[in-house]
């Protein structure tokens, strides 16, 4: 069966059915306010500090993209009075961390003695930051290998360019479901960010509780995932639409289910961050840049993934579904197509995907039980750059996102750099808020 919304440019006898009307206008209007809004005040969230329910902490890794993790460095913590609070170790995975007794400042200090021989530090060998009570606060000490001064700032940009692409193809991971819940429902779903950290916290259960391969953790994960996404729809956003629930009511309603299940994964999971056990490899030379074999695995499942998205959108019968039920609900319904089983489809292929993000960033990362809720506003800028309701729009946008975030530490701190992405959403939805692939006739 053909459908005309997928399939081809030319008017239908219903075409005019999407052209939107006032209460249409408004309504995306106040969605992209509502955008605005939650990125101005996520920003908050998104600066140096993790919210734990465990106590304050300081926290970091060391490495260098030659060396890779350092080991066996010794950190000391003290306070702004000069009282020791603890020293420790760095891990195989070149990290650590020390609980405090309570918020105030912290100096945090390196033992340069103990880095091994080409890694020198790139200033002070210590950093005195503030806690705020409640926080799991970050703190980075620069470290020099040499890789950097061989080829000036072009090797750094390069170098930052390619950890831009490997993260915008990781944005694009999650957002592609994100923007295909928007296009078939027209939800802006908060929760989309607790099925990122669904799938990385089903995927460390399983590979390091359970002593599973990480390939066949992610795999499960990815199933755990699609029928969270099942879940999802079946139990309550469409009950809710038989209801009649209006989108701004659903929208506060996704607000509420994530902040739910965030809590809901940091009472089963816990405050902690924590690695998978899969081997940790050295950075491998590729000239202009180097590149850990964890990335490198994680740019390659990204783009294989992303590519089978994009042949089954175009090739088969339920992806031209997916894209006639996106472009107009009401005439995919009138040519034949099954509506509620073409949004849960897109619900549990979002849930699989979202959870295989989830899983490379905590690669790339560890293991948090709040990570997807700092990517989502990541994510909802990638869709709203590229064009709300559009997959490839979802993919383009999160590659410019991921890469102006990381190129972006060329003049600001490697601290505050997600800030910099939610001034790209700001701007975007100022003076494009259709993005770049998508049309007006989709806002609203």
């Amino acid at each position: 069966m053909r459908h005309p919304s997928a399939t081809s440019g030319r008017p239908g006898p219903h075409r005019s059915a999407i052209r939107p009307g006032p209460g249409a206008v408004a309504r995306g209007v106040l969605l992209r306010l509502l955008l605005v809004l939650v990125a101005a005040t996520g920003m908050a969230f998104l600066a140096p500090g993790i919210a734990s329910a465990e106590g304050e902490q300081v926290l970091g890794t060391l490495q260098t993209s030659r060396s890779g993790p350092i080991e066996g460095v010794e950190v000391t913590v003290t306070q702004a009075g000069g009282q020791e609070i603890d020293s420790v170790e760095t891990d195989e995975e070149g990290r650590w961390s020390v609980d405090l007794p309570g918020p105030g400042d912290y100096t945090v200090t390196i033992d340069a003695d103990d880095l091994p021989e080409g890694v020198e530090l790139a200033g002070a060998d210590n950093r005195t930051v503030t806690v705020d009570e409640g926080r799991r606060q970050a703190v980075i000490i620069g470290l020099e290998d040499g890789s950097r001064g061989g080829g000036g700032g072009t090797v750094r940009a390069v170098q930052l360019l390619v950890d831009g692409i490997r993260f915008g193809l990781l944005i694009a991971m999650a957002a592609v479901g994100l923007s295909l819940i928007f296009g078939t429902t027209g939800l802006t779903n908060f929760a989309h960010g607790e099925l990122v950290t669904i799938g990385a916290v089903v995927a460390w259960y399983v590979n390091v509780s359970g002593g599973v391969p990480l390939i066949a953790a992610t795999l499960i994960a990815m199933v755990a995932g699609a029928a969270v996404g099942a879940l999802n729809e079946l139990a309550l956003w469409r009950p809710l639409r038989r209801r009649g629930t209006g989108l701004i009511a659903a929208l506060v309603v996704s607000i509420g289910l994530s902040l739910l299940l965030r809590y809901l994964i940091q009472i089963v999971y816990g405050g902690r961050s924590s690695p998978y056990q899969v081997a940790t490899g050295r950075a491998v030379d590729y000239g202009l840049f180097t590149l850990t074999n964890r990335a490198l695995v994680s740019i390659v499942v990204s783009l294989v993934v992303l590519v089978l998205v994009a042949v089954m959108l175009q090739r088969t019968k339920i992806g031209k579904a997916m894209r006639a039920v996106a472009d107009n609900r009401d005439l995919a319904a009138s040519s034949g197509i099954d509506v509620n089983r073409v949004i849960l489809v897109v619900w549990m292929m979002g849930g699989a995907l979202a959870a295989l993000g989830g899983v490379l960033l905590g690669l790339s990362d560890q293991v948090q039980w709040d990570m997807g809720f700092r990517l989502l506003l990541l994510m909802f800028a990638g869709v709203t750059l590229g064009g709300l309701g559009t997959a490839y729009g979802a993919l383009v946008g999160s590659l410019i996102v991921g890469v102006f975030v990381q190129m972006s530490t060329l003049v600001i701190p490697n601290d505050v750099k997600y800030v910099g992405g939610l001034l790209l959403l700001i701007v975007i939805l100022v003076i494009r808020p259709q993005g770049i692939l998508g049309s007006r006739v989709r806002i609203g």
